[in-house]
């Protein structure tokens, strides 16, 4: 009997379920085309690097590997289908009483793991780091040796590495079992987490820790809606399961506990929804944040129907009528069955989209306005074409906002593409695509600034109405070589306001930029809104028929009589 065959008739119908989850998943990678942030994380394996803007460099290591051996869909999502099983089969290994059928039903029932589980997002490596990091926490709790004191330390540093979010996984740990602080080995497996976390560290640093002003400052709201709570909650349950999820977390909810590692990872689940929902009083919550505690839910939910908590016939109906709406999806992902609906368009008619606007562009790289999507798209659906995308006072900042590929267009001719109406922008013609008409101009020589940064020296300030302030304003050359003079549109400073989500026409100001480089510190004066309320205030660059770029953090205003 060959290995092989020993390896499935052990557990035959353990492996054979793994087998065709993880067949189905390569199918389904290499027949669906490529989500937008798919896209922009795939341009991050282009540019490896120990940090990105928004997120750590794990999902782009994961791309470059898969992508090294298909340069296709499949290449992209290739090392996601891998550990989604091996994700399963670590989950597997955690149950305490184990049942074949059960586990296969709450799988069943949880369709986000099926399809998302073949996705190159963040979150697929941080469910899969998070369920080793378990794994290797229940070994270190049974037995504190060198090894799995090294162990858990990787494990937590490969969990960071993922996500940030992983690092409450660490902290309710810790809150589930205090005793950990009593134990040496456990303070030399954090040592060697933040030994392994310091080249991120050091990216965040060198780079003015982005990543913290992006998910601390730019994703707060003012004021708070309560629909950012019921979307949460919603979304949750949705998550879960988009049947069954209320039942998973309600049986994941009364499991009785029997164990210390049990406890775990009930605070562990409890914690990590009640911060996410405290966290709805900032701003809005992506429901994918708590994608981490999907194997709590899963082992909480499994014991507690075998300790006959929980009803097997109401979760078998759920389970199949889960695996339903999973096909329609599984499919809806493939062909376009509804192209009167639009359903997560992005993953529809991107070859032909990318296509007619490079027929249109020739050999010019084409700009995007205020997406980090569309650019993204566009370069892995064209013939090696370039783009690049460049951000308005009015959005947030993205990656792109950190690669020189801006450096690579000065003073050569590209296309600017563009759906929303921009009326300071001329037009050259439009195009007909899958995707709805798109306008673009063809400028003969391309020049923004978007490295350039503007720091103020406050970060709130309250005025009166139409009252002129003087900021000061530290200027600093985020490029590694001089800024080259656009001969045809000067380049010049302004400030722009905004309140809520409606902005005020940007100003400009009399103050060059390369005048403003040389001095290094300047002074700017602006003038307050005539109408009250609390403005964002940006300071940007204006160069030739671009809109205001984003070159400064916000400055928090408020306006009183």
């Amino acid at each position: 009997m060959s290995a092989l065959t020993r390896f499935f008739t052990k557990d035959q119908n353990k492996y054979t379920f793994l087998l065709g989850w993880l067949v189905l998943g390569l199918i389904q990678a290499s027949c669906t085309q490529l989500m937008d942030d798919e896209a922009y994380y795939w341009v991050y394996s282009r540019h490896l690097d120990w940090g990105y803007f928004d997120h750590p460099p794990m999902i782009a290591l994961l791309i470059k590997i898969g992508y090294s051996l298909f340069h296709n869909e499949l290449g992209v999502r290739f090392c996601m289908v891998i550990i989604n099983v091996l994700t399963l089969w670590i989950t597997w290994e955690l149950l305490p009483q184990k049942h074949n059928r059960l586990f296969y039903l709450i799988l069943f029932a949880m369709g986000a793991m099926q399809i998302g589980g073949m996705l190159a997002v963040p979150d697929v490596p941080l469910i899969f780091f998070a369920a080793l990091y378990f794994w290797v926490y229940r070994k270190f709790m049974e037995q504190q040796s060198w090894k799995n004191t090294l162990l858990l330390g990787l494990s937590m540093a490969l969990l960071f590495y993922s996500k940030y979010h992983g690092i409450l996984l660490v902290l309710f740990t810790v809150i589930s079992n205090p005793n950990l602080l009593r134990v040496f080995k456990f303070y030399l497996a954090c040592i060697l987490t933040t030994l392994l976390f310091l080249p991120h560290i050091h990216w965040q640093y060198t780079h003015g820790f982005p990543s913290l002003q992006y998910h601390l400052v730019e994703r707060n709201t003012p004021g708070y809606d309560i629909s950012w709570t019921l979307d949460y909650i919603l979304g949750q349950v949705l998550l879960f399961g988009p049947v069954a999820g209320w039942l998973l977390l309600y049986y994941a909810f009364i499991c009785p506990i029997q164990s210390s590692f049990e406890r775990t990872l009930k605070v562990t689940l409890i914690g990590v929804l009640v911060f996410f929902l405290f966290s709805t009083y900032k701003g809005r919550v992506e429901a994918n944040w708590t994608v981490m505690v999907f194997t709590p839910t899963a082992i909480l939910a499994h014991q507690a129907i075998i300790r006959r908590r929980g009803s097997w016939k109401l979760l078998q109906y759920l389970g199949i009528a889960t695996l339903v709406v999973v096909l329609v999806a599984r499919v809806y992902l493939v062909w376009d069955f509804a192209p009167g609906v639009e359903i997560r368009p992005e993953i529809h008619h991107n070859k032909e989209w990318a296509a007619a606007l490079q027929e249109k562009a020739g050999d010019r790289p084409v700009v995007f306005l205020n997406s980090y999507q569309l650019p993204s798209k566009y370069m892995f659906y064209s013939k090696d074409g370039v783009a690049y995308s460049v951000n308005s006072r009015y959005s947030r900042r993205s990656q792109y906002n950190f690669w020189d590929t801006e450096t690579q267009l000065w003073g050569k001719p590209v296309m600017i593409a563009f759906q929303s109406p921009w009326e300071q922008l001329p037009v050259t013609d439009s195009i007909h695509t899958a995707k709805g008409t798109w306008e673009y101009y063809i400028q003969p020589q391309y020049y923004s600034y978007s490295l350039l940064r503007l720091i103020p020296a406050m970060t709130k300030v309250k005025a009166r109405p139409g009252e002129h302030m003087a900021f000061i304003l530290k200027v600093r050359n985020g490029y590694d070589r001089p800024l080259p003079v656009d001969t045809m549109h000067e380049a010049v400073l302004g400030y722009a306001f905004v309140n809520k989500r409606e902005g005020l026409p940007a100003v400009k100001s009399n103050v060059s930029v390369f005048k403003a480089l040389e001095r290094h510190i300047i002074r700017m004066e602006v003038v307050m809104p005539e109408k009250p309320g609390t403005y964002h205030l940006k300071f940007c660059v204006m160069a030739g028929v671009l809109p205001p770029t984003h070159n400064s953090d916000a400055i928090k205003v408020e306006v009183k009589q």
